[in-house]
């Protein structure tokens, strides 16, 4: 039974996923943080009043007069809506990352299978040119 699981474990299909699958908990830990530290704040700077994203919400209840998300939330309902665009920005980057790595696979896919030239056929054999040349022979007499 240990052999059969050591088998099952080292297969190269679930090796190459589960290096995959670690890979992109490392690109997504990158690109949450290229978002929220970097393109966030930028794009926060540019924009009318400074805006910054991770607060944005809608009050829900009259209660909620706080202007930071954490107080909001403490004192009611909130439609924290600045989050999900961040992640909405998040995955648009991840999807075209992973589409930029896709097509660049796919382009070197392409290169190795070029086709190679069609080589010549072969020559017919002495017997071949022999038994044509009787053909031509007999289909000019005929």
């Amino acid at each position: 039974m240990l052999k059969e699981f050591r088998e099952f474990a080292l297969k190269g299909n679930l090796v190459d996923m589960a290096v995959a699958f670690v890979m992109g908990a490392a690109f997504t830990k990158l690109s949450t943080s290229f978002i929220e530290d970097l393109f966030m704040p930028l794009l926060g700077s540019v924009m009318p009043g400074g805006m910054d994203f991770s607060n944005m919400f809608i009050a829900l209840s009259d209660k909620v007069t706080a202007t930071a998300l954490v107080e909001a939330k403490k004192q009611g309902a909130v439609f924290a809506y600045g989050n999900f665009v961040s992640v909405g920005l998040n995955f648009l980057i991840v999807a075209f990352a992973m589409f930029l790595v896709v097509k660049g696979i796919n382009k070197a896919k392409s290169f190795a299978e070029k086709p190679k030239p069609e080589e010549a056929p072969p020559e017919p054999s002495k017997e071949e040119k022999l038994l044509a040349e009787i053909r031509d022979l007999l289909k000019a007499k005929v």
